[in-house]
């Protein structure tokens, strides 16, 4: 059992600190920016709760995040009363937050400067995936630090992989979300080919979901995207964020990404279509409108 404190409980990090606690049995305490989401977790889940991340980070082993973007991230760790002015020399810093290389760089040579490590560790999963403890955990960092932490992050994963130093969790993460938005538009496009052709599609599916063109969009979002119900996943909103954070990498790099450009253009459409909070399978709905 691992002292660990927990930043953000939001729709991700709330059920990944509840198998920190449950599954994983380690002493834990949280900090959620607005106090009551904090408390509700206690009661729950037990443990305690903090009043500030560095409050939080107290003389813990492990500390995690899962928070909404960099600018939030940095409040949590650098910023006043975050958690990084407190965090104990060889421990270590777990983020999972999905956010830029460039900042996970930033917060990994901070930390090494101040005696403790930080991996950048976004996940892959979902809603679904938080709540049943099965995510994919992406991790830039030290060997060393990944091999200390690799067996608490278990708690939450169903696979944990080190994809390289600082930042390459994170740009394993853009590759996860590039490949995405062109699977689901992909998809889209064919439920409303068929639907227009006039074929059953629920019979398409079937068939076609054993060939070549199968994919976990397909088993898990068509029937829901064919009943034109969009509420069972990632958020628009979610997805365009980190969609800009590959497309400002590519800039960066170099790389070409006409596909993931058309497609983040296609869900600024369904945004202003209402349907900011829709999973990112409502690309139907715009072909649809």
């Amino acid at each position: 059992m691992a002292s660990v404190a927990f930043l953000g409980l939001g729709v991700m990090g709330y059920p990944m600190a509840g198998h920190l606690r449950n599954k994983g049995h380690h002493d834990i305490t949280v900090y959620n920016r607005t106090t009551a989401k904090a408390e509700q977790w206690v009661a729950q889940h037990g443990g305690s709760l903090a009043l500030t991340p560095a409050e939080a980070a107290e003389g813990k082993d492990f500390v995690f995040s899962c928070v909404g973007n960099d600018d939030d991230l940095r409040s949590v760790t650098t910023g006043a009363s975050g958690a990084f002015a407190a965090m104990k020399t060889g421990s270590v810093f777990i983020d999972n937050t999905t956010a830029s290389a460039e900042v996970a760089r930033e917060l990994a040579e901070a930390a090494d400067k101040a005696g403790f490590s930080f991996l950048d560790a976004p996940v892959s999963g979902g809603q679904a995936g938080a709540e049943n403890g099965v995510l994919t955990v992406m991790v830039g960092g030290e060997q060393a630090a990944f091999d200390k932490a690799r067996p608490v992050i278990d708690a939450y994963a169903r696979m944990v992989g080190l994809m390289g130093p600082a930042g390459a969790g994170q740009l394993t993460k853009m590759i996860n979300q590039i490949a995405i938005a062109g699977l689901v538009q992909g998809l889209a496009e064919g439920i409303h080919f068929g639907k227009k052709a006039g074929l059953d599609i629920e019979k398409v599916i079937e068939v076609i979901s054993k060939g070549a063109a199968g994919s976990w969009q397909m088993e898990n979002r068509h029937k829901t995207m064919n009943a034109g119900k969009y509420d069972f996943g990632f958020a628009v909103d979610w997805m365009r964020k980190d969609l800009g954070i590959c497309l400002a990498e590519a800039n960066r790099n170099g790389a070409k990404l006409p596909v993931t450009a058309l497609v983040d253009q296609f869900y600024k459409d369904v945004q202003d279509m209402g349907g900011r909070r829709w999973d990112t399978s409502s690309l139907l709905a715009r072909l649809e409108k």
